[in-house]
């Protein structure tokens, strides 16, 4: 029998618990130090969470509901927001829709108390459109400590002198808006060449870090050496998206190579967004299409990924 005094002990219980797992609460507003993400008291902090598929193949995820599960189940203290822009029905050819799937997402976010990327999930340039883009973002979410821009996901074929002159341009257009959030710049070659950047970093701006993406069975020890050497010349370094199987998103997971990683990240206090919140029939998805959209995410529901990649999240939680 559950007396008064005891659901009174056990609601403060559940209340405080809440209060802890809110990290923008512990941690504010971010910045970075040298190549460390650190906190309001410029501590380091890193963060652990999940990347969202794109948006206009996966739309159905992108609910306040699948938000809360991630954030209260999974323990993702970061979720991020793949705005795919190029492909059909992506943000070029249906801004509303991608609009709307942000909303969402980041509102409820933001009532959760943790961080979310908006991420411009594209492989090639669009200066003007990510300018508009992203100016309306900073005027819409800039005041929240909870948001961090990602500006350009995975350049493919441009330059580091290409990337940077793009990335100047957009961090200029955040800026007038949002002097403070964190980021994200991308770096080339699907954010593997963050040694090239490293050689010639952007200059001038605060509160920036540049993209480090991997997957475990392509990428191996040669993209960590490349990401020391960038650390060692003073680059900050967020990993935005990563998973353990080839790039492709299929074939197997690489166990060794993706603890290596993992481990790696620990050491340097390098925050990373795992890939995805999708059910597509690939090794990187970590849903099966049995899968409610909002949550509540049965064993059965969650592929061998999903289930790997879920108790490592919440083996970080305290």
């Amino acid at each position: 029998m559950i007396t008064k005094t005891s659901f009174v002990v056990f609601a403060l219980a559940l209340t405080l618990n809440t209060v802890s797992a809110q990290e923008v609460k512990q941690y504010g507003q971010l910045k970075v130090t040298g190549t460390q993400l650190t906190d309001k008291h410029g501590k380091p902090v890193i963060l652990r969470g999940m990347s969202f598929g794109w948006h206009n193949w996966w739309p159905r995820f992108y609910n306040q509901d699948a938000v809360k599960w991630l954030h209260r189940d999974w323990k993702c203290s970061v979720l991020r927001i793949a705005v795919g822009v190029e492909p059909h029905d992506a943000y070029l050819q249906n801004p509303a829709k991608a609009k709307e799937k942000i909303k969402a997402v980041v509102d409820q976010a933001l009532k959760e108390g943790i961080y979310v990327i908006i991420d411009w999930h594209s492989h090639t340039i669009q200066l003007n459109q990510a300018k508009a883009f992203f100016s309306e973002m900073a005027t819409l979410y800039g005041k929240h400590p909870n948001v961090i821009y990602e500006i350009f996901n995975e350049p493919e074929k441009n330059t580091w002198p290409e990337i940077k002159a793009y990335s100047t341009e957009v961090i200029s257009a955040i800026r007038k808006i949002d002097k403070d959030n964190i980021i994200l710049v991308g770096t080339p070659r699907w954010d593997q060449e963050i040694h090239i950047a490293a050689d010639d970093p952007i200059q001038g701006q605060k509160n920036i870090m540049y993209t480090v993406h991997f997957y475990a069975a392509t990428h191996g020890k040669w993209l960590r050496e490349r990401s020391d050497y960038a650390l060692k010349k003073g680059l900050p370094i967020f990993i935005s998206e990563c998973a353990g199987m080839e790039a492709s998103g299929n074939g197997p997971v690489n166990s060794t190579e993706w603890n290596e990683w993992m481990n790696w990240a620990d050491k340097n206090k390098v925050s990373r967004v795992i890939w995805s919140i999708s059910d597509k029939k690939e090794t990187c998805s970590v849903l099966y299409p049995t899968a409610s959209s909002n949550g509540n995410w049965k064993d059965s529901d969650l592929t061998p990924w999903g289930t790997e990649t879920r108790n490592m999240l919440r083996s970080y939680y305290k």
